[in-house]
């Protein structure tokens, strides 16, 4: 398999130097896109597409050319826009996500819609109606998701950075499964106008890219208040890239004992006790702090995410969006046989549930008491901020399973974003970095390293995870 060797930042300093053009580039991306036997990492691409944005391409721009890869709940003007749902499968956008209006406005050349967990419902990358997106680091292995797309193609070399959506930790442990960076922002520092809604209180597009510098030229360019989102925030937008190479002696690390368990993986708290050293190393103080409801989470993050999926899926009824049953007599059937042939079981599963975390009589025994427990949990991150300037632990608890195994228990695959959930419950910033990797069975599984900052200071994570040479 061909692969593009270079991160986002040598290919814009290339494309400068004008040692080659946007075109030739957005060439050498989609042959490596097409000699790619084994990931399934992509959907779709439009090399004809792309090579017209390159030819009006300004090598001089923040991007300077540089093509990027999508996940598929993310529009794109004139491209289909499928969440990996036989649903939406004749969809084509008619306008361009905030995201990646402002990618192409900082220069960046939008190929290839990634595969995706069906409409970002799911940790592992199987569930799409367009086949199982496989770990490019062991192909018998799950890459995580529901960014799962992006992350296999940024690891196996078919994108040199990506866009990801994180509802519940769909950018960080996809990330951390295939050795890469992957940045959830601070809710509402990216404008989520154009991203499909799974649940709309908890969703947040970023950046997912070789290396942390990387990630800060990507969440750059698409970072900014956006009037047609209701949920953006009108928050001034560092310089990022600024942040980088600056030494982190007298940063508290915040060290929660509900992180660091004796039900993580051996070689997983080995990786990030090691990481951990080296940040001390760097200068920086750990501090001891308590996140008491973390036990809580991940009940409360699928009630409120279930809930919330319920009611945003309701609008894919065959009427307005993608396909429609056939022969069918009366609305109400148009409705359950659209739903019934158009969704895939996980995407049903979740609907059930929410629908029934919301009906009467269930409302207040669920529902209400989750947003109770997220209250509790934003004011838990709220108390340990006041000693630590991060808060570190695993991205994941264990490294990536393999294919199948997700299917056999799926109350053990909720359990698996149980340090990623936090963050979205609390709208904080958090990224996952590489730490290493064990040997399982001959396979090579990288592992993650997950920081969360206060909101809107992703300059934190980015210098935090620059100095740790990611």
């Amino acid at each position: 398999m061909s692969s593009i060797q270079g991160t986002l930042a040598e290919w814009r300093d290339r494309l400068r130097r004008k040692e080659l053009t946007p075109a030739e580039l957005v060439n050498l991306t989609a042959d490596a896109i097409e000699a790619d036997r084994t990931t399934n990492a992509y959907i779709s691409f439009d090399r004809e597409a792309a090579l017209r944005a390159a030819a009006a391409a300004d090598v001089s721009s923040p991007l300077a050319g540089v093509p990027i890869a999508v996940k598929d709940n993310i529009s794109i003007l004139g491209q289909p826009t499928r969440c990996a749902s036989r649903l939406l499968s004749p969809y084509t956008a008619p306008y361009d996500a905030s995201s990646v209006r402002l990618l192409k406005k900082a220069g960046g050349i939008p190929l290839g819609r990634t595969n995706m967990d069906e409409f970002a419902m799911g940790a592992s990358g199987e569930n799409s109606a367009y086949g199982v997106t496989r770990n490019p680091n062991a192909p018998d292995h799950i890459p995580g998701g529901s960014s799962s797309g992006s992350a296999a193609a940024v690891a196996a070399g078919t994108a040199i950075a990506a866009l990801g959506s994180d509802t519940g930790g769909s950018i960080r442990q996809p990330a951390g499964h295939c050795g890469i960076v992957g940045l959830k922002p601070t809710y509402g520092r990216v404008s989520r106008y154009g991203l499909v809604a799974f649940a709309s209180s908890l969703d947040q597009i970023g950046p997912m890219a070789q290396t942390v510098e990387d990630a800060a030229i990507l969440l750059q360019a698409i970072s900014g208040h956006d009037p047609k989102d209701s949920t953006s925030a009108d928050q001034p937008v560092p310089d990022f890239e600024a942040a980088l190479g600056k030494d982190i002696k007298g940063l508290k690390v915040g060290i929660p004992a509900e992180y660091f368990t004796s039900g993580n993986h051996a070689g997983v708290s080995e990786a990030v006790r090691n990481t951990v050293s080296q940040l001390e190393s760097l200068g920086a103080e750990l501090v001891e702090i308590r996140l008491p409801h973390a036990d809580a989470v991940v009940a409360a993050y699928y009630i409120i995410a279930c809930a919330e999926a319920s009611s945003n899926l309701s609008r894919f009824d065959g009427v307005r969006y993608g396909q429609r049953a056939q022969d069918v007599n009366g609305l109400m059937e148009l409705f359950s046989r659209t739903r019934e042939e158009g969704f895939g079981p996980e995407v049903k599963r979740r609907i059930i549930l929410g629908t029934y975390v919301l009906s009467s009589g269930y409302y207040d025994a669920y529902y209400s008491r989750a947003q109770k427990v997220r209250s509790l949990v934003a004011r838990d991150f709220a108390e340990a901020f006041k000693k630590a300037d991060i808060i570190v632990g695993p991205t994941s608890p264990a490294p990536a399973p393999k294919i199948g195994d997700s299917a056999l228990d799926h109350l053990q695959t909720y359990l698996a974003d149980i340090y990623t959930i936090p963050a979205n419950l609390a709208g904080l910033p958090a990224i996952s970095v590489p730490c290493g990797s064990v040997k399982e069975g001959g396979a090579e599984l990288p592992i993650g390293f997950q920081m969360t900052a206060p909101h809107f200071r992703e300059d934190l994570l980015l210098k935090t995870g620059f100095a740790l040479g990611k």
